[in-house]
């Protein structure tokens, strides 16, 4: 009987370890991000996410929305920041995701650059001259949008596919005529250029960086998401209450160079180049409310006309959820 119980009581206390090591490892996740340099980097270095959701948080910066599609379809990434463009392309592959907030949107942040001398000095000027950008990003939708616009076809442009350090040393070597980039390849590329166009000066063709979360982790992590939010809602509303305060020297601005590599003094016009909404915007018609629905299905248009994907759907709705922005506005 003694021994009996000596065995129950080991196994219980195996179970009970097991559970407080499966409780430890659900308050663990990998959050996935670009390095932009957005007053979010500067929450990131002050663990600001970290206070707010009681979550061991690694954050692990992406070079492209196409390695954060890979990471969330894999399972090794639960929630991440996503380019509008990308967000379409997963979407419409089936990545089991669903953009719940706004990171930022794109003002001039990212822009079309003429080297030069190339006789480049409006968007019709592009005919018949060499443009890189990397593929599928929210830099080619504005970069084709602003071609269509312009009543130039889309032949009429040789776009070349690039990353934006390949799109930096072709720059630097004179392979292309112009460029549409965000930095540190456009500030490289405005060295010996010029700004035709801005993001948000493309009409009909709106660019943002949202947050995507693993559908299931979402649900199961409710309480999670809605802290996330408001501590992503403070981070933004730190900047926006006195922009002009984030000077070369202030501590935010510093801490957003150090984690992001960009030079200090370089950081407050990089910030200037973005929107940064309150969740009560995110939630609004414009964007999660019904705009962004209607945005990615627009987006996956162009994707398919440019064969960036073999299909679409007709509605992407279910990759689009507010709940989280709603419960965080309580």
């Amino acid at each position: 009987m003694l021994a009996r119980r000596t065995l129950l009581g080991a196994v219980a206390a195996i179970f009970l370890a097991g559970a407080a090591n499966t409780a430890a490892m659900a308050e663990k996740v990998v959050i996935g991000h670009f390095g932009t340099p957005i007053p979010l980097q500067a929450a990131i270095a002050a663990k600001e996410f970290e206070k707010a959701t009681g979550w061991e948080i690694e954050w692990r910066k992406f070079g492209s929305g196409a390695e954060i599609i890979a990471a969330m379809a894999s399972g090794d990434l639960k929630l991440s920041e996503l380019g509008s463009s990308p967000l379409a392309i997963g979407a419409s592959q089936g990545v089991d995701y669903q953009l719940f907030a706004i990171s930022n949107i794109i003002g001039d942040a990212e822009a079309l650059i003429a080297r030069d001398g190339s006789g480049i000095t409006k968007v019709e000027d592009l005919k018949g001259k060499k443009v890189g950008v990397p593929l599928g990003s929210t830099a080619h939708y504005s970069l084709m949008g602003a071609i269509k616009n312009a009543g130039l076809a889309s032949g009429d442009v040789e776009v070349i596919g690039m990353k934006p350090d390949q799109i930096t040393a072709a720059w630097e070597q004179g392979q292309i005529d112009a460029t549409f980039i965000w930095e540190p390849a456009k500030g490289k590329a405005l060295k010996n250029g010029k700004m035709i166009i801005a993001a948000n000066q493309v009409t009909g063709a709106p660019t943002f960086d949202g947050w995507v979360v693993n559908t299931e982790f979402g649900k199961a992590n409710a309480d999670f998401m809605t802290k996330f939010l408001k501590a992503l809602d403070a981070a933004n509303a730190a900047y926006n209450s006195n922009p002009d305060a984030w000077t070369a020297d202030a501590t935010p601005v510093t801490a957003i160079a150090a984690q992001t590599g960009s030079p200090a003094e370089e950081v407050p016009a990089a910030l200037k180049g973005y929107a940064f909404p309150s969740i009560k915007d995110m939630a609004s018609a414009d964007w999660l409310g019904g705009g962004n629905q209607s945005n990615m299905l627009a987006t996956a248009k162009f994707l398919l006309e440019n064969k960036r994907v073999d299909a679409i759907l007709d509605d992407y709705s279910k990759f689009v959820n507010a709940d989280y922005l709603a419960a965080a506005m309580k």
